[in-house]
């Protein structure tokens, strides 16, 4: 056969091949024997392997994977992967319906399973598979598209018509609970430690190194929403039936419902059925079937408010209290973690739980020697809900809770207002350190690989970290000359902090580790302040007013600004030469400059988020509550009447949408170059919503 022939061969059985695949994969209606299928595969391997330069990278011979290592790299979403808030009850989804139809009338609902798995976002483009990426922080995520071409109900090539040029859809990746039993037999055959759920064997055989390795794992997805332009329907629903005609793996348990009564129906009959799945799923997600309307309710910072999760109750088994254990955290926050009696619950055994205070322990009257109800819900580690007390032997005694550190000996404090204990000493109690050093230079902080928890250990025993700025002071002699490391593996630390130097102001900021201060606040801080001097420097009355702080975190950025310890690190970081300034704003123009604006209410056509862009790509700040400080705001319909009326009170401008809009016009249109209608497409491309907001 010539060059030629082979070539035209290869194209063909590639889809013959896939349709095969998709047939008894997605369809579940198989056409071939396994041994006819497993031939075809076979000479399209071979011819593969003849004509290397011609095999199509979506070939469906990808499916078994490669024994290359992978090095994933961080791609950025197209648009934010949010996360979904959760309700766990049926009033608190009806308040949530309600407020849907106050905003919106009467709306069309769709009701899907909730699969227990991990997020996944797939890139089409003419059809084939361009790229899968991890949710990761939800703005980047990891390119693990070699170790998804292995998923078999995953098409490489699109099949039927009407599929945009180019178009994203996610969904979650699962392992279903045969993959996981098996997965667990081997490891237990080997002598390997056995993996907890399968949710987590999802997720970490997503990130092996090997796509030979995930191909035999066994994992399985299904798709749940579709972006782009030019989709064939307004409805989410529409969408999601024409991905099933294109051969994407979309669940047969979805429902269009018109009234809280059908999806409630729908939620006690999943309730009960889900248990015969093969899969997990732990909840319902309920979201608003038109993308008009999706758009007009918008985002929070965090999650649609289209959409909604409603989480099944919690399983829960009855097991023996053996002891409990102490952890320290890395703010110095004392966990009571219990050792139980090991039972069976939701599908793996469970040998831990948590207490999480003492004031549960008191509350439930928790003592060593109980029979006590373990429940599992979304959290990992499963919690003591209740003693049955019908079981306390007689001689159960109160339990009394520790009162120094158990890991360096210091007297316990309670903060007034809190739960928690802490251990007051940060500076000298061991997992506080490390706690604090692995916070630092983790993925979504300053992201230094090769520092992980044992490297750290090791490097403290050895006296060479005593502080998150003595990284930058390593030094690759002495880190080579350490058991475990070596010259390869130190230059590779010393090359991950020099890359971390590099690293944006909000994340400099998250890896301080600052009680309270998490990622999406961090966020706030930074694009509110500008800078960590300012942030240093504002009052806690400055720093309440930013978004996402509030009183409670503004005292805990004014406590750690005003320890000598930490100002010393903080100087030391500046000379290694960290970020702690944001990157300078282009700004469409100034006529907002040094004007400080609170957004409230709700707005026709554009989003909350949508209007703060606007007023910040114009000079503006946006501060979350009315103040003396405000200069105006901008109000929606519904604004909060509390907001309205301390605004009247101080004489403060309201402005409303259209006057708004007029204000940020009417720049002087000598500043209005093609530059500066450059930025201004540039920015509204960022800020306004796509078809079908993605999550």
């Amino acid at each position: 056969m010539s060059d030629k022939n082979d070539i035209q061969r290869m194209r063909e059985l590639e889809e013959v091949v896939e349709y095969h695949s998709r047939k008894y994969y997605v369809d579940n209606a198989p056409e071939i024997s396994d041994f006819e299928f497993d031939a075809l595969l076979r000479e399209l391997q071979e011819l593969e392997a003849q004509h290397p330069d011609e095999a199509n990278p979506n070939s469906p011979t990808k499916r078994v994977g490669s024994d290359i290592t992978n090095s994933f790299k961080s791609v950025e979403h197209r648009s934010p992967m949010l996360s979904l808030a959760n309700t766990y009850s049926s009033e608190e989804l009806g308040e949530w319906i309600d407020r849907i139809t106050r905003e919106i009338g009467e709306v069309e609902f769709v009701a899907e399973l909730k699969f227990d798995g991990t997020a996944i976002s797939l890139t089409y483009e003419d059809g084939a598979l361009l790229r899968a990426v991890t949710r990761g922080d939800g703005r980047r995520g990891d390119d693990v598209t070699d170790n998804v071409r292995t998923i078999t109900s995953i098409p490489l090539r699109l099949s039927g018509e009407g599929y945009p040029q180019h178009f994203e859809i996610r969904g979650e990746i699962y392992m279903p609970y045969a993959s996981f039993d098996r997965l667990n037999a081997e490891r237990e055959a080997a002598g390997e430690p056995l993996l907890a759920n399968p949710r987590n064997a999802a997720a970490g055989t997503l990130k092996q190194q090997s796509s030979q390795v995930v191909a035999r794992r066994g994992l399985d997805c299904t798709l749940y929403h579709i972006a782009g332009d030019s989709l064939p329907s307004d409805t989410h629903y529409g969408n999601l039936m024409a991905a099933r005609g294109w051969g994407f793996p979309v669940s047969n348990h979805i429902k269009v419902c018109h009234s809280r009564k059908e999806i409630e129906e729908f939620i006690a009959y999943w309730d009960t059925e889900r248990k015969s799945l093969p899969y997990a799923t732990d909840g319902i997600v309920i979201k608003v079937n038109s993308y008009t309307h999706q758009r007009s309710l918008g985002t929070t910072a965090k999650a649609p408010r289209w959409a909604v999760a409603y989480k099944f109750q919690a399983e829960r088994a009855l097991t023996r209290l053996l002891s409990v254990d102490f952890q320290v955290g890395r703010t110095g926050a004392i966990t009571p973690v219990a050792n139980l009696d090991p039972v069976q619950l939701a599908g793996t055994v469970v040998k831990r739980a948590s207490i999480h205070n003492a004031q549960q322990i008191a509350a439930i009257d928790i003592r060593l020697g109980d029979m006590v109800y373990v429940e599992k819900g979304g959290e990992i580690i499963p919690k003591i809900t209740e003693v049955e007390f019908s079981e306390r032997p007689d001689d159960s005694k109160s339990f009394e809770y520790i009162t120094h550190c158990p890991e360096c000996g210091t007297e316990l404090i309670r903060v007034e207002g809190e739960a928690k204990h802490y251990c007051p000493n940060s500076a000298g109690c061991k997992p506080q350190i490390i706690g604090r050093i692995a916070h630092f230079v983790s993925r979504k902080a300053m992201d230094i690989e090769g520092l992980g928890g044992e490297t750290i250990e090791l490097l403290w025993e050895n006296g060479m970290l005593h502080d998150i700025a003595d990284i930058y002071s390593l030094d690759p002699i002495q880190l080579a000359s350490l058991p475990r490391l070596g010259e390869k593996s130190a230059a590779n630390i010393i090359e991950g902090i020099r890359r971390s130097k590099d690293v944006a102001f909000e994340r400099v900021l998250f890896a301080l580790g600052i009680r309270f201060v998490g990622e999406t606040t961090a966020k706030y801080l930074a694009g509110h302040f500008l800078s960590l001097d300012a942030i240093a420097e504002a009052t806690t009355e400055e720093l309440a007013e930013a978004e996402e702080v509030g009183a409670k975190i503004a005292v805990a950025i004014t406590e750690y600004f005003s320890d000598e310890h930490n100002r010393n690190i903080i100087e030391r970081l500046r000379s290694a030469g960290l970020r702690f300034e944001a990157d300078e704003r282009v700004l469409q123009s100034e006529v907002l400059k040094g004007k400080n604006v609170v957004i409230s209410g709700k707005f026709s056509g554009r989003s909350r988020d949508d209007m703060k862009a606007l007023v910040e790509a114009h000079g503006g700040k946006c501060l979350a509550a009315v103040s003396a400080n405000v200069d105006f705001i901008i109000a929606g319909e519904n604004m909060g009447p509390a907001k309205l009326q301390k605004a009247e009170k101080l004489g403060i401008t309201i402005l409303n949408e259209e006057q708004f809009m007029t204000l940020i016009a009417d720049v002087n249109t000598e500043h209005n170059t093609a530059t500066t209608a450059a930025k201004s497409t540039e920015h509204e491309t960022a800020a306004t919503p796509i078809q079908g907001r993605l999550f």
